[in-house]
């Protein structure tokens, strides 16, 4: 999980400590209309270069064909109508590993804290099971993305194992990837919202 910039929030140092502190208010399906607002989220990442393995120079139209146009589901976190953070979920593999779900979760920077990455977890973990899917695997959460990997094991995710400097952050340079597992076999109350 990675936090991209609110224009909502403005430059008031008080203003991302205001926006941390609603809740949010709602996951739901995402449609083409939410992209203009689903875009600067996903700019702001992949720019930072830091969190997610994509080009940092990726353009608009190629990011909303990844986001957007060919994940099986993509969905919004929503707070006061305001689109706060997105996730995008889909088959890890196909055919034979077509059982396990995977996906990517991004949340505003200035609602990090609120509750919006936890919210699209669920949902995902949620989505997961109601589909009949065995499991979720995330296959490259950067190790030093302390937030994430304390979310994902928060609710249930268990690291695998870590590709040794297979990330090349900007600013620590080689860092680890982890490929992160959610069983979901047992649990039955997930389509329902339960933690497990």
């Amino acid at each position: 999980m990675s936090a991209p910039s609110d224009a909502t929030a403005g430059s008031r140092p008080d203003a991302a400590s205001d926006a941390r502190a609603r809740p949010v208010t709602g996951v739901r399906e995402a449609s083409a209309e939410d992209w203009p607002a689903i875009w600067p989220i996903v700019e702001e990442v992949v720019r930072a270069a830091d969190t997610f393995a994509y080009d940092p120079a990726m353009g608009e139209a190629d990011a909303r064909a990844g986001w957007l146009e060919m994940p099986r589901r993509v969905v919004v976190a929503v707070r006061d109508g305001v689109v706060v953070g997105t996730a995008n979920m889909y088959a890890n593999r196909p055919g034979p590993g077509s059982h396990v779900a995977s996906g990517s979760i991004m949340v505003d920077r200035a609602v990090r804290g609120s509750g919006a990455g936890r919210a699209l977890v669920r949902d995902m973990i949620a989505w997961a099971a109601r589909e009949g899917f065995a499991a979720i695997q995330f296959n490259a959460v950067v190790d030093t993305n302390a937030a994430a990997v304390h979310l994902y094991e928060s609710l249930g995710f268990v690291t695998l194992g870590v590709a040794p400097g297979a990330f090349r952050h900007p600013e620590l340079g080689d860092v680890g990837l982890r490929i992160m597992w959610r069983d979901l076999s047992d649990l039955p109350d997930a389509a329902t919202g339960g933690e497990g």
